[in-house]
Protein backbone atom coordinates (compact mmCIF):
# COMPACT_ATOMS: atom_id res chain seq x y z
CA UNK A 1 0.00 0.00 0.00
CA UNK A 2 1.17 3.28 -0.85
CA UNK A 3 0.67 6.42 1.78
CA UNK A 4 -0.05 9.68 1.01
CA UNK A 5 3.18 11.00 1.03
CA UNK A 6 4.88 8.11 -1.11
CA UNK A 7 5.71 5.84 1.61
CA UNK A 8 5.05 2.16 0.88
CA UNK A 9 3.40 -0.08 4.15
CA UNK A 10 4.17 -3.15 4.28
CA UNK A 11 2.65 -5.61 6.81
CA UNK A 12 2.35 -2.83 9.20
CA UNK A 13 5.63 -1.29 8.29
CA UNK A 14 7.01 1.52 6.19
CA UNK A 15 9.42 1.65 3.83
CA UNK A 16 10.54 4.54 1.63
CA UNK A 17 11.74 3.98 -1.78
CA UNK A 18 14.86 4.92 -0.46
CA UNK A 19 14.95 1.84 1.44
CA UNK A 20 13.50 -0.44 -1.16
CA UNK A 21 16.19 0.59 -3.41
CA UNK A 22 19.07 0.39 -0.77
CA UNK A 23 17.46 -3.23 -0.21
CA UNK A 24 18.17 -3.89 -4.07
CA UNK A 25 21.50 -2.64 -3.88
CA UNK A 26 22.22 -4.84 -1.19
CA UNK A 27 20.78 -7.95 -2.79
CA UNK A 28 22.76 -6.96 -5.90
CA UNK A 29 25.98 -6.75 -4.08
CA UNK A 30 25.84 -10.06 -2.69
CA UNK A 31 24.30 -12.37 -5.64
CA UNK A 32 25.73 -15.66 -3.39
CA UNK A 33 23.45 -15.00 -0.96
CA UNK A 34 20.66 -16.83 0.39
CA UNK A 35 17.25 -15.50 1.13
CA UNK A 36 17.76 -16.61 4.41
CA UNK A 37 20.78 -14.48 4.62
CA UNK A 38 19.33 -11.58 3.13
CA UNK A 39 16.25 -11.89 6.06
CA UNK A 40 19.49 -11.80 8.29
CA UNK A 41 20.96 -8.93 7.20
CA UNK A 42 18.15 -7.01 7.16
CA UNK A 43 17.02 -7.77 10.33
CA UNK A 44 20.90 -6.51 11.63
CA UNK A 45 20.74 -3.37 9.36
CA UNK A 46 17.03 -2.19 10.48
CA UNK A 47 17.52 -3.69 13.84
CA UNK A 48 14.31 -5.79 14.06
CA UNK A 49 14.86 -7.82 16.85
CA UNK A 50 12.38 -9.27 19.50
CA UNK A 51 11.73 -8.32 22.43
CA UNK A 52 14.84 -10.83 23.46
CA UNK A 53 16.88 -9.53 21.14
CA UNK A 54 16.27 -12.42 18.33
CA UNK A 55 16.63 -11.24 14.89
CA UNK A 56 13.14 -11.18 13.55
CA UNK A 57 14.52 -13.44 10.01
CA UNK A 58 10.53 -14.71 9.92
CA UNK A 59 8.74 -11.65 9.65
CA UNK A 60 11.94 -10.05 7.68
CA UNK A 61 10.93 -12.94 4.65
CA UNK A 62 8.01 -12.57 4.47
CA UNK A 63 7.74 -8.90 4.06
CA UNK A 64 11.15 -9.66 1.58
CA UNK A 65 8.18 -12.04 0.05
CA UNK A 66 5.88 -9.00 0.03
CA UNK A 67 7.79 -6.46 -1.79
CA UNK A 68 9.19 -9.12 -4.25
CA UNK A 69 5.44 -10.41 -4.94
CA UNK A 70 4.19 -6.83 -5.28
CA UNK A 71 6.79 -3.79 -5.61
CA UNK A 72 9.47 -5.47 -7.90
CA UNK A 73 11.90 -6.72 -5.22
CA UNK A 74 14.08 -8.98 -6.68
CA UNK A 75 15.42 -11.75 -4.44
CA UNK A 76 17.96 -14.60 -4.92
CA UNK A 77 16.59 -17.74 -6.42
CA UNK A 78 15.75 -20.26 -3.69
CA UNK A 79 18.60 -22.49 -3.20
CA UNK A 80 18.01 -26.03 -3.10
CA UNK A 81 20.22 -26.81 0.25
CA UNK A 82 18.16 -24.94 1.76
CA UNK A 83 14.30 -25.44 0.42
CA UNK A 84 12.36 -26.58 3.13
CA UNK A 85 10.91 -30.23 2.09
CA UNK A 86 7.27 -32.17 2.96
CA UNK A 87 7.51 -34.76 5.37
CA UNK A 88 9.53 -38.16 3.92
CA UNK A 89 11.31 -36.30 0.89
CA UNK A 90 14.82 -35.73 0.56
CA UNK A 91 17.83 -34.27 -1.52
CA UNK A 92 19.46 -37.49 -2.71
CA UNK A 93 19.61 -38.21 1.15
CA UNK A 94 17.18 -41.60 2.94
CA UNK A 95 13.33 -39.89 3.51
CA UNK A 96 12.97 -38.97 6.69
CA UNK A 97 9.62 -39.86 8.13
CA UNK A 98 7.20 -37.55 10.24
CA UNK A 99 6.72 -38.46 13.74
CA UNK A 100 3.81 -40.40 14.41
CA UNK A 101 1.19 -40.24 16.74
CA UNK A 102 1.33 -43.51 18.99
CA UNK A 103 -1.92 -45.92 18.37
CA UNK A 104 -5.03 -44.90 19.94
CA UNK A 105 -5.51 -46.03 23.41
CA UNK A 106 -8.10 -47.91 25.61
CA UNK A 107 -10.76 -44.72 25.64
CA UNK A 108 -10.50 -42.15 28.40
CA UNK A 109 -13.74 -41.59 30.25
CA UNK A 110 -15.54 -40.81 33.09
CA UNK A 111 -15.47 -37.60 35.51
CA UNK A 112 -12.54 -34.77 35.31
CA UNK A 113 -11.83 -34.85 39.07
CA UNK A 114 -10.47 -38.42 38.25
CA UNK A 115 -8.25 -37.19 35.91
CA UNK A 116 -6.54 -34.64 38.25
CA UNK A 117 -4.60 -33.02 38.74
CA UNK A 118 -3.48 -32.27 34.53
CA UNK A 119 0.02 -31.80 33.82
CA UNK A 120 1.08 -28.91 31.13
CA UNK A 121 4.27 -29.64 29.32
CA UNK A 122 5.72 -27.03 27.02
CA UNK A 123 6.72 -28.65 24.13
CA UNK A 124 10.09 -27.21 23.13
CA UNK A 125 11.93 -27.47 20.31
CA UNK A 126 13.64 -30.85 19.98
CA UNK A 127 11.84 -32.48 23.09
CA UNK A 128 9.67 -35.89 22.83
CA UNK A 129 6.66 -33.38 24.00
CA UNK A 130 6.67 -31.50 21.08
CA UNK A 131 7.48 -34.38 18.26
CA UNK A 132 4.60 -35.96 19.79
CA UNK A 133 1.52 -32.96 20.10
CA UNK A 134 2.66 -32.11 16.47
CA UNK A 135 2.09 -35.85 15.39
CA UNK A 136 -1.37 -35.72 17.14
CA UNK A 137 -2.22 -32.23 15.56
CA UNK A 138 -1.09 -33.84 12.16
CA UNK A 139 -3.30 -37.19 12.64
CA UNK A 140 -5.73 -35.39 14.76
CA UNK A 141 -6.85 -32.37 13.99
CA UNK A 142 -9.09 -31.15 10.82
CA UNK A 143 -7.01 -28.81 10.14
CA UNK A 144 -3.80 -30.71 10.33
CA UNK A 145 -0.45 -28.98 11.25
CA UNK A 146 3.22 -29.29 9.47
CA UNK A 147 6.15 -27.36 11.04
CA UNK A 148 4.99 -24.10 13.26
CA UNK A 149 7.12 -20.63 12.53
CA UNK A 150 7.57 -17.40 14.14
CA UNK A 151 6.27 -17.13 17.47
CA UNK A 152 4.54 -19.90 19.13
CA UNK A 153 3.68 -22.17 22.05
CA UNK A 154 2.72 -25.32 21.77
CA UNK A 155 1.37 -27.58 25.08
CA UNK A 156 1.05 -30.96 25.47
CA UNK A 157 -1.51 -31.40 28.47
CA UNK A 158 -2.11 -35.07 30.31
CA UNK A 159 -3.64 -36.75 32.96
CA UNK A 160 -2.50 -37.74 36.72
CA UNK A 161 -1.57 -41.35 35.10
CA UNK A 162 0.69 -39.09 32.18
CA UNK A 163 -1.53 -40.18 29.58
CA UNK A 164 -1.94 -37.56 26.43
CA UNK A 165 -5.09 -35.58 26.81
CA UNK A 166 -5.02 -32.40 24.68
CA UNK A 167 -3.23 -29.98 22.44
CA UNK A 168 -2.68 -26.52 22.22
CA UNK A 169 -0.58 -24.23 19.60
CA UNK A 170 -0.60 -20.31 20.12
CA UNK A 171 0.99 -18.58 17.20
CA UNK A 172 1.02 -14.97 15.92
CA UNK A 173 -1.93 -13.34 15.87
CA UNK A 174 -3.62 -12.76 12.07
CA UNK A 175 -2.33 -9.24 10.72
CA UNK A 176 -6.35 -8.00 9.34
CA UNK A 177 -9.88 -9.18 10.66
CA UNK A 178 -11.79 -6.61 10.87
CA UNK A 179 -14.84 -8.12 13.68
CA UNK A 180 -11.56 -7.90 16.20
CA UNK A 181 -10.19 -4.29 15.38
CA UNK A 182 -14.07 -3.34 15.58
CA UNK A 183 -14.14 -5.02 19.21
CA UNK A 184 -10.66 -3.64 20.14
CA UNK A 185 -11.05 -0.29 18.72
CA UNK A 186 -7.95 -0.04 16.01
CA UNK A 187 -6.92 1.81 13.04
CA UNK A 188 -4.07 0.71 10.90
CA UNK A 189 -1.85 2.54 12.90
CA UNK A 190 -2.62 1.40 16.07
CA UNK A 191 -3.14 -2.27 14.85
CA UNK A 192 0.71 -2.54 13.40
CA UNK A 193 1.51 -1.16 16.59
CA UNK A 194 -0.27 -3.26 19.07
CA UNK A 195 -0.71 -6.36 16.74
CA UNK A 196 2.53 -8.30 18.84
CA UNK A 197 0.70 -8.12 21.95
CA UNK A 198 -2.14 -10.66 20.54
CA UNK A 199 -1.86 -14.24 20.10
CA UNK A 200 -3.79 -16.85 17.89
CA UNK A 201 -4.85 -19.85 19.18
CA UNK A 202 -4.78 -21.65 15.71
CA UNK A 203 -4.97 -25.39 17.15
CA UNK A 204 -6.76 -26.96 19.82
CA UNK A 205 -7.22 -30.61 19.80
CA UNK A 206 -9.15 -32.58 22.10
CA UNK A 207 -7.37 -36.50 21.31
CA UNK A 208 -10.41 -38.02 19.87
CA UNK A 209 -10.88 -40.98 22.41
CA UNK A 210 -10.74 -38.59 25.16
CA UNK A 211 -14.68 -38.20 26.56
CA UNK A 212 -14.63 -36.45 29.89
CA UNK A 213 -17.48 -33.80 30.33
CA UNK A 214 -16.01 -30.50 30.82
CA UNK A 215 -12.49 -31.26 30.26
CA UNK A 216 -12.45 -28.88 27.14
CA UNK A 217 -13.19 -25.50 29.19
CA UNK A 218 -11.41 -26.59 31.84
CA UNK A 219 -8.25 -27.11 29.71
CA UNK A 220 -9.13 -23.48 27.76
CA UNK A 221 -9.40 -22.01 30.98
CA UNK A 222 -5.72 -23.94 31.86
CA UNK A 223 -4.57 -21.73 29.20
CA UNK A 224 -5.75 -18.14 29.37
CA UNK A 225 -4.38 -18.55 32.89
CA UNK A 226 -0.62 -19.31 32.26
CA UNK A 227 -0.30 -18.17 28.69
CA UNK A 228 0.86 -14.40 29.35
CA UNK A 229 3.41 -15.46 31.61
CA UNK A 230 4.88 -18.22 29.72
CA UNK A 231 5.07 -15.76 26.43
CA UNK A 232 6.53 -13.17 27.89
CA UNK A 233 9.34 -15.69 29.74
CA UNK A 234 9.59 -17.23 25.99
CA UNK A 235 9.13 -14.38 23.51
CA UNK A 236 9.73 -10.95 25.53
CA UNK A 237 6.27 -9.42 24.77
CA UNK A 238 3.38 -9.06 26.95
CA UNK A 239 -0.09 -10.75 25.72
CA UNK A 240 -3.25 -8.40 26.44
CA UNK A 241 -5.82 -10.72 24.39
CA UNK A 242 -6.10 -14.21 22.70
CA UNK A 243 -7.96 -14.65 19.18
CA UNK A 244 -9.61 -17.50 17.82
CA UNK A 245 -11.42 -18.58 14.52
CA UNK A 246 -13.91 -21.30 14.78
CA UNK A 247 -15.20 -22.37 11.56
CA UNK A 248 -19.23 -21.79 11.80
CA UNK A 249 -20.39 -25.08 9.79
CA UNK A 250 -18.62 -27.22 11.86
CA UNK A 251 -18.31 -26.13 15.36
CA UNK A 252 -20.95 -24.08 17.44
CA UNK A 253 -17.53 -22.85 19.99
CA UNK A 254 -20.08 -24.54 22.83
CA UNK A 255 -16.66 -25.15 25.09
CA UNK A 256 -14.93 -21.23 24.07
CA UNK A 257 -18.30 -19.86 25.38
CA UNK A 258 -18.33 -22.11 28.83
CA UNK A 259 -14.40 -20.58 29.39
CA UNK A 260 -15.56 -17.44 29.06
CA UNK A 261 -14.31 -16.19 25.75
CA UNK A 262 -16.61 -13.72 23.81
CA UNK A 263 -17.83 -14.20 19.82
CA UNK A 264 -17.07 -10.45 18.45
CA UNK A 265 -17.90 -11.52 14.80
CA UNK A 266 -17.35 -13.94 11.77
CA UNK A 267 -15.06 -13.89 9.08
CA UNK A 268 -15.96 -13.15 5.45
CA UNK A 269 -14.68 -15.97 4.09
CA UNK A 270 -12.50 -14.10 1.44
CA UNK A 271 -9.23 -14.83 1.69
CA UNK A 272 -5.55 -11.92 1.06
CA UNK A 273 -5.36 -13.02 -2.61
CA UNK A 274 -9.29 -12.89 -3.64
CA UNK A 275 -9.71 -9.26 -5.05
CA UNK A 276 -13.50 -9.83 -6.29
CA UNK A 277 -15.18 -10.49 -3.11
CA UNK A 278 -16.24 -14.56 -3.76
CA UNK A 279 -16.08 -16.76 -1.21
CA UNK A 280 -13.29 -19.08 -0.81
CA UNK A 281 -13.05 -20.26 2.91
CA UNK A 282 -15.47 -21.06 5.16
CA UNK A 283 -16.61 -18.66 7.07
CA UNK A 284 -15.59 -18.61 10.63
CA UNK A 285 -16.61 -16.99 14.12
CA UNK A 286 -14.06 -14.70 15.91
CA UNK A 287 -13.67 -15.13 19.38
CA UNK A 288 -11.47 -13.19 22.10
CA UNK A 289 -10.10 -13.60 25.47
CA UNK A 290 -9.22 -10.53 27.37
CA UNK A 291 -6.08 -11.09 29.47
CA UNK A 292 -5.94 -7.52 31.11
CA UNK A 293 -9.08 -5.35 31.99
CA UNK A 294 -7.47 -2.35 30.30
CA UNK A 295 -6.31 -4.36 27.21
CA UNK A 296 -7.72 -1.91 24.68
CA UNK A 297 -5.73 0.90 26.28
CA UNK A 298 -2.53 -1.62 26.28
CA UNK A 299 -3.26 -1.95 22.48
CA UNK A 300 -3.24 1.72 21.54
CA UNK A 301 -7.21 1.59 20.57
CA UNK A 302 -9.10 5.04 18.93
CA UNK A 303 -10.60 7.07 22.00
CA UNK A 304 -14.16 5.94 22.55
CA UNK A 305 -13.11 2.86 20.03
CA UNK A 306 -14.45 -0.95 20.45
CA UNK A 307 -17.53 -2.70 21.94
CA UNK A 308 -18.75 -2.64 25.40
Amino acid sequence: MLTTNGILRVQGRPVSSAELLSLQQRIDAHPEWSRHRVAKDLCERWQWRTALGQLKTFAARSLLLTLAKNHGLRLPEVQAAFRRQPWGTGLGLAAVPPPVAPPPPEPIQGDLADLQPLSWHLAGHGSPERARALACLREHHYLGCNRPVGSHLIYLVRDRQGRDLAVHLVGAAAWQCAARDRYIGWNSPSRAEGLPRIANHSRFLILPWVRVPHLASHVLGGLTRRIARDWRTHHGTSLELLETFVETGRFAGTSYRAANWLPVGETTGRTRQEKQHRAQTPRKAVWVYPLHREFRARLGASVGGGAK
